[in-house]
């Protein structure tokens, strides 16, 4: 008979690692499209780094997401050939960025920090929720799900570093996924349909480039 001998040490207390958490998050959404890829590569590249940054790093890794998460989905609509998703991204991203230009330059309130009167609403803000949602509502909740989460950073960013009230980041956000919203519509990109074979059944999943 065999016989086992060990030592069985008691757990340790146990931690909540938010940057591993956020890691293996995207890295679980990594392995099921190339559009996760780019867009969490986005997110880690500015989050990971500053999670225990200061404030001034805190409003420029809030400043590069906001100019990543345009660019990582527009080149993902390339990876994808989608055109339409590309035409309606663009319509959605200038009509919402429109508005919000034209609310600052009306509006004239003051930023928290007293640097202009622009800071009704947020830019940043407006350029991070619409694309988020254009994410969100185009390719699904599980892709939209790590863009929101850096579009919460980016409006996080833009009051912890005074450039903005609550209200401002909500207003800018409220715009963007409106813009989103009517503008965008679900890509078709996968097509899942029942096929004979003889005398059996299988079902078909194809892609469309």
């Amino acid at each position: 008979m065999n016989t086992f001998s060990g030592e069985v040490k008691q757990p340790g207390p146990v931690g909540i690692d938010a940057t591993g958490a956020l890691r293996k998050l995207c890295l679980r959404i990594v392995s099921r499209r190339t559009f996760a890829k780019s867009l969490c590569g986005a997110v880690l590249l500015v989050m990971l780094p500053v999670c225990s940054a200061a404030k001034d790093s805190t409003e420029t890794a809030g400043d590069i997401l906001a100019y990543l998460m345009p660019v990582a989905t527009i080149g993902t609509t390339y990876y994808l050939h989608d055109s339409e998703g590309r035409w309606q991204f663009g319509k959605a991203f200038v009509s919402s960025f429109g508005v919000t230009l034209g609310l600052k330059y009306t509006i004239d309130k003051e930023r928290p920090d007293g640097s202009d009167n622009h800071s009704f609403p947020s830019g940043h803000s407006t350029v991070a929720f619409q694309t988020a949602h254009f994410i969100a509502k185009r390719y699904g909740w599980s892709y939209g799900l790590p863009a929101y989460l850096g579009a919460a950073y980016v409006g996080y960013s833009r009051v912890e570093a005074k450039k903005h009230f609550n209200s401002d980041v909500l207003a800018g956000a409220a715009i963007g996924i409106l813009g989103s919203e009517y503008f965008t519509t679900r890509w078709e990109g996968v097509t899942v349909a029942p096929v004979t074979a003889g005398r059996g059944l299988m079902v078909s999943v194809s892609k469309s480039f």
